[in-house]
């Protein structure tokens, strides 16, 4: 839990797309076992302290003919930015994920000083 007192709250919002692997068949869709694809992601502004960050996959195209593993998650998180994870692993075809992101903190607001 995030409690936040006097100073400004900020919302931050994205979308990426982590891999398209069918196009170039790349190891999401080509290989098997456990997988991971990693996006860096900067805010635009820093937080005050790092922020709540929620990751979703916007869009998925996986091949049907084998069980649909997929985990994604938001690591790493700092004032400045953080990554996000997209795992999978067995024999999941992944050919493409975008994901989107959602960052809630503390910012500095335009009002406040300093003592």
């Amino acid at each position: 839990m995030q409690l936040f007192s006097h100073s400004a709250v900020a919302v931050m919002q994205g979308s990426v797309l982590m891999f398209s692997a069918f196009q170039d068949d790349g190891p999401m869709w080509t290989d098997t076992g456990p997988r991971a694809e990693r996006r860096q992601i900067s805010f635009e502004k820093p937080f005050l302290a790092p922020p709540v960050v929620h990751v979703s996959c916007g869009m998925w195209d996986i091949d049907g003919r084998q069980n649909q593993r997929a985990d994604i998650s938001a690591e790493n998180v700092t004032t400045t930015g953080f990554e996000i994870v997209f795992r999978t692993w067995g024999d999941t075809r992944v050919a493409r994920i975008r994901a989107e992101w959602l960052a809630i903190g503390a910012m500095r607001h335009e009002d406040d000083f300093d003592l």
